[in-house]
């Protein structure tokens, strides 16, 4: 479980989040983070899980590094919590390599991913008006979610039931003030991204009261941790994608009602994995592999929406 938590969080999205982080700083020095740890996949890949291991810090240690450049840069709490997030992975990779416990080295994982969205959704909204001391409490939320973290080695029960209250209530302050709320009632990408940020955050709190639950003995580990891998960082990154490939990998998309595709399955196949599949073996085998269908799907999709705007565009380029 710990090595397939490590190719997923600390290689393929940690390699994702380090190359937005590098096409934002500009300089050579921030690619080593995306590298390195794209290397510590391949690396687990192999079985080389020592390797691996050594590429991840190395990776974390340059991506800790490049937040802080970027905070020196710009002095503000979204990335204050970007740099906050970058140590938790440092910190997990850390004790991944160190031989840790998976229950002390996961919260350290998921609260990177959990932080540096919460950081990004500030970012996105800090022009909108809140209530005094909104941003105090999350602030509050989020030094909770990283108590419960490194508690989690000395106190577990009491470690995540404070890990996972935090983030069912960073769900409810993401649905109190996120801008979603009010961009879920336009059309077209806004409300997609509206509808993947809402549910996600959805999952969320579903995965926050099962990690709290997980600690007090219940038997919701899969629930606890597919619930925030899954339904919260998925539902994400497929929201981010139509943003997120134009403004670092220079892809445009043609966004269409097709992108609902593959949100629609993911949710579903979550549903069937953590309902049906709590008690049987074998809805839980197909939740599972309808979770890995909707990956593809979403792929693929985009793919078809990278080749439908260069396919929309080329009669206009030819007359130019």
């Amino acid at each position: 479980m710990l090595d397939h938590a490590a190719l997923m969080i600390g290689s393929f999205m940690g390699t994702v989040i380090a190359v937005e982080r590098a096409v934002a700083l500009r300089r050579r020095f921030a690619w080593a983070a995306p590298v390195l740890s794209a290397a510590a996949g391949i690396a687990l890949l192999a079985g080389a899980r020592g390797a691996g291991a050594g590429l991840l810090v190395a990776a974390g240690a340059v991506f800790v590094a490049v937040n802080l450049v970027l905070l020196q840069r710009q002095s503000a709490d979204h990335t204050r919590l970007l740099l906050a997030s970058a140590v938790a992975w440092f910190v997990g990779h850390v004790l991944f390599a160190a031989g840790a416990a998976p229950a002390t080295v996961v919260p350290w994982w998921f609260t990177f991913l959990v932080v540096t969205i919460a950081a990004e959704r500030l970012e996105m909204t800090r022009l909108m008006r809140r209530r005094p001391g909104a941003n105090a409490a999350m602030q509050a939320l989020l030094a909770a979610q990283f108590a419960g973290a490194a508690l989690a080695g000395v106190a577990p029960a009491s470690a995540g039931v404070l890990y996972g209250s935090s983030l069912v209530l960073l769900a409810a302050w993401l649905l109190a003030f996120d801008i979603a709320r009010r961009t879920v009632l336009a059309a077209g990408l806004p409300r997609y991204m509206a509808i993947c940020l809402l549910g996600g955050y959805g999952w969320l709190a579903v995965g926050g009261a099962a990690w709290a639950a997980k600690a007090l003995g219940a038997p919701w580990r899969d629930g606890a941790l597919h619930a925030i891998g899954v339904g919260f960082v998925l539902s994400m990154m497929f929201g981010h994608a139509p943003v997120f490939l134009p403004a670092v990998a220079r892809i445009k998309l043609q966004f269409g009602r097709v992108f609902y595709v593959p949100l629609a399955v993911l949710h579903a196949s979550l549903l069937l994995r953590l309902g049906p599949g709590s008690f049987d073996p074998g809805w839980r085998a197909m939740g599972s592999a309808g979770n890995a269908v909707a990956i593809a799907l979403f792929a693929l999709t985009v793919l078809a929406a990278a080749w439908s705007w260069n396919h929309a565009r080329r009669p206009a380029r030819a007359g130019d």
